[in-house]
């Protein structure tokens, strides 16, 4: 993120500025001459939400907030009017944009801002020639008085996240396999101040990590576990918070291969659920979160070389249960499985795990929602849907039903790795759950996690999905009491 922030104590109206206001907001502050400011009267008049103003040499815009909303639509519809601007921006060209909050209120003003600086990334590295006009302003200065410094760091924070965990995922797999995502995730933790340590093979063969181990062995790279931590000295939670996230770093299905268009192409995105887990945690420590974290990420590539397990094979898993193996393209939740009776041994209050798991959750809500499911974890669910309204990463709960353990029971092992042809992400879902015996949440991401199209500040590719929904869960978790939830959906929050 190239953009610097910072605050100022007065309002410039000679610098490009984007003012947010409401229909009766004090226009006089901003300099606006008495044709401009009738001018401005009558588009607010007719309902409009984002009026431009051209200027000598500079040029105003104007986002009208739209408080008949309940608040969280408020909040996204800021964050999209950031498109709106940033064709401004690109139209002039400048080094310096003023933003004031004509509104007085920080979580505006902080989705506004957030939706600015996500539509602003770019993933360039390969290019020799970038687009000019995808230009964007060095210095951003902000008029809000109650708008606090830690309001900045928490943005900056949480933006400089999200661009990590997209970078992560559209690194294609010649630069980003299983050591390189590790080494990565080590450089994250080097800047916000959480740990990293490595597992690699070895140590992993002598865990019998056996899920992760038989899916990376048709590559001729090794796997990694890594175990990420952000622990204060000073936590609310006693019993830390656990998040896993699945790092497969290209998957080709194995030997049950994908077919390439509109699949396998766009594979390297498999290890999304890992990029939003190192993320978050990088936001948490950035901001210095009083709250106790450790974040799991198995990963490998799955390929159909070397002495890959092909179906029928029977593996038996770090926790001792043994699987058969009907489909190798259904491996994220081998790896995932490994992790989850690892995170045993933390004693933890709750589990969350992030996966690009199955097609046949993205079927169900496609790319404007993830699929979750939950066990002991009612409470915890509550405030996480919470944070899925304000962030604008929506969830929708599927069922856990013993029916579902059912199909997944095998004539000749303890279970097998797919459960037919019908309610596919469900039952990957109960595959997971058979691993877990503590309160546990699994967010199936396979929808949102990588856009084909562009969807606003979203863009197109890695979305970074899961960062800004976990990171408002712990933010409000951990001491976001002072900002509360303004007509939440439903919620009982934590």
């Amino acid at each position: 993120m190239h953009t610097r922030l910072k605050k100022t104590d007065k309002i410039t109206p000679e610098l490009p500025s984007v003012y947010l206001i409401r229909k009766n907001s004090n226009l006089g502050v901003c300099g606006f001459s008495e044709k401009e400011t009738g001018y401005i009267n009558n588009r607010i008049e007719k309902g409009k939400d984002f009026i431009y103003i051209h200027r000598s040499g500079s040029y105003a815009c104007l986002v009208i907030n739209d408080e008949t909303k309940p608040f969280f639509s408020q909040l996204e519809l800021l964050r999209n009017l950031s498109q709106r601007i940033q064709s401004v921006v690109n139209e002039h060209d400048q080094p310096e944009l003023m933003i004031a909050d004509l509104v007085d209120d920080p979580e505006l003003l902080f989705a506004l801002i957030e939706g600015i600086l996500l539509n602003s990334y770019r993933f360039s590295k390969y290019q020799k020639v970038t687009d000019k006009k995808d230009s964007f302003p060095v210095r951003m200065s902000i008029f809000a008085p109650h708008f606090q410094e830690d309001d900045m760091v928490r943005l900056v924070a949480l933006c400089e996240a999200v661009y990590l965990a997209r970078d992560l995922v559209n690194e294609p797999l010649s630069f980003l396999n299983a050591e390189r995502l590790s080494g990565e995730i080590r450089k994250m933790g080097d800047i916000s101040g959480f740990s990293v340590e490595v597992m690699n093979k070895k140590r992993l063969e002598s865990l019998q990590m056996e899920g992760l181990l038989a899916v990376n062995r048709g590559s001729i790279d090794p796997p990694t576990f890594s175990i990420l931590e952000w622990k204060p000295e000073l936590v609310k939670n006693e019993k830390p918070f656990v998040l896993i996230g699945k790092g497969i770093v290209f998957d080709t299905g194995g030997l049950s291969l994908k077919p390439t268009a509109n699949s396998m192409d766009y594979m390297k995105s498999d290890m999304a659920g890992a990029a939003a887990v190192a993320g978050t945690i990088y936001a948490i420590a950035r901001c210095g979160l009083p709250v106790h974290v450790i974040g799991l990420i198995p990963a490998t590539d799955n390929r159909p070389g070397g002495n890959a397990i092909v179906p029928g094979d029977i593996i038996t898993m770090h926790d001792g249960t043994s699987v058969e193996i009907l489909n190798t393209d259904a491996e994220g939740r081998l790896i995932l499985a490994d992790a989850l009776s690892w995170s045993k041994q933390y004693d933890p209050s709750l589990v969350i795990d992030l996966a690009t798991l199955t097609g046949s959750a993205a079927a169900a809500v496609g790319p404007h929602g993830t699929v979750a499911m939950q066990k002991q974890a009612e409470v915890w669910y509550e405030a996480l849907e919470e944070s899925g309204f304000y962030a604008h990463e929506r969830l929708v709960l599927f069922p856990l039903w013993e029916e579902y353990h059912e199909m997944l029971k095998s004539d000749i092992a303890d279970l097998k790795n797919i459960g037919g042809k019908e309610a596919g992400a469900i039952t990957a879902g109960k595959f997971l759950e058979h691993f877990t015996s503590f309160p546990w949440i699994h967010l199936d991401i396979a929808g949102p996690a990588f856009l084909h199209s562009e969807n606003s500040y979203r863009k197109k590719g890695g979305s970074a999905v899961g960062v800004r929904l976990l990171f408002d869960f712990f933010f409000r978790y951990a001491g976001g009491d002072k900002i509360s939830h303004k007509n939440a959906p439903g919620s009982k929050g934590i």
